[in-house]
């Protein structure tokens, strides 16, 4: 599933059409959900001229000399420039192309064409999206930033894990970060947020931030280390302890039984 290092790479790619001009643009039914009509995508972006790219956690944004143009990803979508895909593969997602899954895109005077391919129709476009419902993004989260996430008004708050995926608090972390974030960590995905000890927050931002540097190198949220235990059954490969699963902030959600506390 698209996470804030999958949007990453395909911002990366989008850079590439930076000063192309627009002649067309077209979106289904699906990926118009968030516009008035499809065809209102087609009338906002013809003649418009790609001048930057930029993100705020799972939202791609695409500055033109008009609008600005948004896109998110939903579970399966993935971008494409002509053939060349801003990933490999996504670990619950399509690993082939069909032209019948391409739900939006945006053809240039030069003949290129960048396209939205998502075969569970849960992908959108926008047109000058609004960012004021989004947290800090994750991949430049600083301590100050983090020192918000954690800190509750009132009460116990909700499960860290929860916390995490809330994108108006962080944008950015989806299922497979936020478990090896806290995987790395060492800490349960469902204790809650205000009872986190100052030695957990501590080695939670760093697991944080490490994270998000390494499997960005990596290429993707799914080739983090809890992965290899992350099925039914499965042992952790840190210790051998078992991993165990629930719902967790209404996600599925795996760690280990023994260095997770």
């Amino acid at each position: 599933m698209p996470e804030v290092l999958e949007v990453e790479s395909y911002r990366q790619l989008a850079e590439r059409v930076v000063g192309a001009t627009i002649v067309r643009g077209w979106a289904d039914a699906y990926a118009a959900k968030k516009l008035p009509s499809p065809s209102s995508w087609a009338r906002a972006v013809k003649n418009l001229t790609v001048t930057a790219t930029s993100r705020r956690g799972k939202l791609l944004l695409i500055e033109t000399s008009g609008v600005t143009l948004g896109m998110r990803f939903g579970m399966t979508g993935v971008l494409l420039i002509d053939q060349d895909a801003g990933i490999d593969g996504l670990f619950y997602g399509p690993h082939s192309y069909k032209a019948q899954w391409v739900r939006a895109g945006l053809e240039f005077a030069d003949g290129r064409k960048l396209v939205l391919h998502d075969p569970r129709r849960l992908a959108r476009c926008e047109i000058d999206p609004d960012l004021s419902g989004l947290g800090p993004d994750a991949l430049s989260l600083t301590r100050k930033e983090f020192t918000q996430i954690v800190r509750i008004g009132r009460g116990e708050g909700p499960a860290i894990k929860a916390r995490l995926l809330d994108q108006s608090v962080v944008a950015g972390v989806g299922n497979l970060l936020g478990d090896e974030i806290l995987f790395r960590a060492g800490i349960d995905p469902r204790t809650p947020t205000a009872l986190l000890s100052s030695d957990q927050r501590n080695r939670l931002y760093s697991a944080f931030t490490r994270t998000m540097r390494t499997l960005q190198r990596r290429g993707g949220s799914h080739l983090g280390e809890h992965m290899e235990g992350r099925f039914p059954g499965g042992h952790c490969p840190l210790d051998g302890g078992a991993m165990l699963s629930s719902a967790v902030g209404g996600r599925t959600t795996y760690w280990c039984s023994t260095h997770q506390q």
